[in-house]
C-alpha cells in the first residue's frame, strides 16, 4: 500500500540527501541476488535513518534484523567515535553480504554481526543502547520491546519499522492475522507506555520514533 502519490514519493526522495554510492552498490545487489528484495530500506528511510543517528550521535546502537545491512550502515553514520553497532538476524546465510558492504565502509571493526534468535542474543549483551531499530519478526516486536527498555536510558531512542503494516492497522482484522493484531497491540503499547515519548510518522510503511524519558 502506498500512503503517497508515486509521484510525490519521488518528489520527496529527489529533494532528500543523495544516496552514498556504497548503499546504491549494496541495493543492486539485494535486488538482483536476493529473496525479497523490498524488504530492503531505501534510500528516503536510510536517510532519516542516518539522521536521526546523526542527531543522537548514539555510542552502542541496537538494531534487530539486519536483511542484507543496508539499514545497519544508515545508522552506524552517526555513530560517535569508538562507538559500536549490534546487529541481529536470524538468515546466517546474508552474514556475508552484511559484512562485505560492512567492511567497505570502513567501520567494519565496529560493527558486531549476531546470528540467531534476538530474543535470547539480548539478553546476553551487556551495555545501555543509545539509538534500538527494531525490524524483525512483527510478531516478536512486543517480546523485542521488553528485552530492550531495560538496556536503555533516558534519551535513548528506539525506532519501530514496519508499524503501519501496509495500512492493514486500519481495516477489519481477520481472525487468523495475528500480525496485525500484535502490531495493533504494539502501536497501542508504544503510545500508552509512560516511559515514552512516541511519535509515529507515515515514512514508507510506518517508522515509530520513541524517545525513553
Amino acid at each position: 500500500m502506498h500512503f503517497l502519490s508515486s509521484l510525490l514519493e519521488d518528489y520527496i526522495q529527489d529533494h532528500s540527501e543523495n544516496e552514498p554510492e556504497l548503499l546504491k552498490a549494496l541495493s543492486y545487489e539485494t535486488h538482483r541476488t536476493v529473496i525479497q528484495p523490498r524488504m530492503i530500506t531505501g534510500h528516503f528511510q536510510g536517510r532519516v535513518l542516518s539522521l536521526l543517528s546523526k542527531i543522537v550521535c548514539p555510542t552502542h546502537i541496537l538494531e534487530i534484523g539486519t536483511y542484507t545491512g543496508y539499514s545497519a550502515l544508515c545508522l552506524a553514520e552517526g555513530m560517535a567515535e569508538g562507538g559500536e553497532l549490534h546487529t541481529i538476524d536470524v538468515n546466517e546465510e546474508l552474514f556475508d553480504i552484511q559484512r562485505k558492504y560492512f567492511d567497505r565502509s570502513g567501520l567494519g571493526g565496529q560493527i558486531i554481526q549476531h546470528t540467531g534468535d534476538a530474543l535470547k542474543i539480548i539478553p546476553t549483551l551487556d551495555m545501555v543502547f543509545d539509538l534500538v531499530f527494531i525490524d524483525a519478526e512483527k510478531k516478536e516486536y512486543p517480546g523485542y520491546f521488553q528485552e530492550v527498555m531495560p538496556k536503555t536510558r533516558s534519551g535513548s531512542l528506539i525506532l519501530s519499522d514496519n508499524v503501519l503494516w501496509s495500512g492493514k492497522v486500519l481495516e477489519p482484522v481477520k481472525e487468523k492475522d495475528k500480525t496485525t493484531q500484535i502490531l495493533l497491540e504494539y502501536n497501542r503499547m508504544l503510545k500508552e507506555d509512560p516511559r515514552l515519548e512516541t511519535v509515529l510518522l507515515p515514512i514508507r510503511d510506518g517508522l515509530s520514533l520513541s524517545r525513553v524519558r
